[in-house]
């Protein structure tokens, strides 16, 4: 491998200055250049540049296990250990999360309902149990709150909103997508945290109307929540974190093609067995 990169800038620096820098003989590298290619070298380095593109194709957030299954999908036969291996070799790596702040608002006079999932998150069918919460995201014109419902079938977002102000209308639009999209029958589990916005009379009267039913995090418990603080940790690190949005119209379009372009279509979910949420659907809808 130091071979390899000597000879990759051996046209900037001088080879004998890289050598002694990465404590390797010149005449080692000399007769390295000379010797046929091994099999092996030729293998890595074909792997290393399907590896680079599924990164750079990911936004930079897969790990070796995704990007080991986008491989092996493609049709390359290859165990994961050795992806790490070349992902390592090549400083290659997926982004990290950092923290974010709540946005519940749960100091009002509406009811509460009970906490009916019970994180039960693994769900047979779609539209049986959806999941909402709201994040934010700063612009320099100031914050842009974002909405969102899930199908936690598939995770797939199936509602969203963004405003200016987080309101019991940034939520009730989110929820009016998904009815619009969806049109689930009764019984349906809506799930959410117990804020204002989702706790407000007008809508538990559209949830009501449609025959959905409420549950409701427990009070400072994120983790009845999960699949959506999970889902907006990943928007954090893949999207949001490596951004500097001047204007909020700038972060509504990055959102916007984020969440329904890569995120429901295209990126893999390791609890959906490596699949997007619309491959998920997909597969069980002819299954």
């Amino acid at each position: 491998m130091r071979y390899r990169v000597i000879q990759e800038h051996d046209r900037r620096y001088p080879i004998r200055l890289m050598c002694r820098a990465l404590a390797v003989s010149a005449a080692g590298y000399y007769a390295w250049r000379v010797r046929p290619e091994s099999a092996r070298s030729v293998s890595d380095r074909t792997i290393l540049s399907a590896i680079r593109v599924i990164h750079r194709e990911s936004r930079e957030t897969y790990g070796s296990p995704r990007i080991w299954d986008a491989l092996v999908k493609q049709g390359h036969r290859i165990g994961e250990h050795r992806v790490a291996r070349l992902m390592c070799q090549d400083g290659i790596r997926a982004r990290t999360v950092k923290k974010w702040r709540a946005t519940t608002q749960s100091q009002h006079r509406f009811p509460v309902a009970a906490n009916t999932l019970e994180r039960a998150f693994t769900v047979e069918a779609p539209n049986r149990v959806w999941a909402g919460d709201i994040t934010y995201v700063w612009t320099l014109e100031g914050w842009l709150y974002l909405a969102v419902l899930l199908d936690l079938y598939s995770r797939r977002v199936i509602g969203w909103a963004m405003s200016q102000r987080i309101t019991v209308e940034l939520t009730e639009q989110a929820l009016t997508m998904a009815l619009a999209k969806r049109a689930p029958m009764a019984g349906l589990l809506h799930h959410s945290d117990r804020g204002s916005q989702y706790a407000a009379t007008s809508y538990q009267r559209v949830l009501d109307k449609y025959g959905l039913i409420p549950s409701m995090s427990r009070k400072g418990n994120c983790w009845d929540n999960a699949c959506v603080e999970s889902f907006f940790g990943t928007l954090k690190r893949e999207l949001v974190y490596q951004r500097r949005y001047v204007t909020r119209e700038e972060a509504r379009q990055d959102l916007f093609e984020y969440i329904e372009v890569f995120y429901n279509r295209q990126r893999r979910h390791s609890t959906l067995g490596y699949h997007s949420p619309a491959e998920y659907e997909a597969r069980a809808a002819v299954a």
